[in-house]
């Protein structure tokens, strides 16, 4: 016989017992669970140290953080970076950039490059739904970024509907 208030009781509110099943496990069990942890972690820090050495950018994947570049990217989408030296920086390419001063990366597109002689390369960037550049972001006194601001250019995209 069933008494009311007795049915469901065995388990936590949250329906797991992490700590539980934890507790329950002997010692080569529990060290098999830490290993494989610990190699999942570890893969995940390869492949990723992978990614940056073969495209040449401290970032490889980010994510879209605001609604500046709509309607070419949204918030949420990822973009796929390559940061090869060699390469110039064209007008209309899109660039990911640190400013210092800032944390956070910032997605926008080149607008207007200014070469000079000597192969020294300034550039000036908009956000595609932004009324005016971006100088206003910049360190101040800063009126151009340079190669070294650059994260990496946009290669590729992943979006969620």
């Amino acid at each position: 016989m069933v008494r009311a208030g007795t049915v469901g009781t065995h388990l936590p509110a949250s329906g797991l017992d992490i700590f539980g099943d934890l507790r329950k496990m002997n010692k080569r069990q529990l060290y098999y669970q830490v290993l494989n942890f610990a190699m999942i972690v570890s893969s995940a820090l390869m492949i990723w140290k992978g990614l940056i050495v073969l495209t040449g950018s401290e970032s490889p994947i980010v994510v879209v953080l605001s609604g500046s570049m709509e309607p070419a990217f949204h918030r949420g989408d990822l973009l796929f970076l390559t940061n090869f030296r060699e390469d110039p920086i064209r007008a209309g390419e899109i660039v990911v950039f640190k400013v210092e001063g800032r944390d956070i990366p910032i997605v926008h597109r080149v607008i207007k490059v200014h070469e000079k002689d000597n192969g020294d390369i300034k550039f000036l960037t908009k956000g595609d739904n932004n009324e005016v550049d971006d100088r206003g972001l910049y360190k101040e006194g800063q009126n151009w970024l340079e190669k070294k601001d650059v994260v990496g250019r946009a290669r590729g995209m992943l979006f969620w509907l």
